[in-house]
């Protein structure tokens, strides 16, 4: 499913970071090699059809490299 994110995202916490996170080597090899942390927070989503929802997102950030692989976890 296809989204884009609608203003800022708050409440932003830390959920894994270095070796705990699962997908480390995958990311590395994907992205390059980085401080690599996996994050939540919550955000107004715009889905396809156009709709608006308030969502809780996931996503992995590397240092210097940024937001990537956002994913929405639930709806609020």
């Amino acid at each position: 499913m296809h989204f884009k994110i609608r203003g800022q995202i708050r409440r932003i916490e830390i959920i894994a970071t270095g070796h705990g996170i699962k997908n480390l080597n995958r990311l590395n090899k994907i992205y390059g090699k980085a401080n690599w942390r996996k994050l939540k927070g919550i955000c107004h989503v715009e889905l396809e059809d156009g709709t608006i929802l308030e969502a809780e997102v996931h996503w992995y950030e590397g240092h210097g490299i940024g937001k990537k692989e956002i994913k929405i976890k639930r709806y609020l």
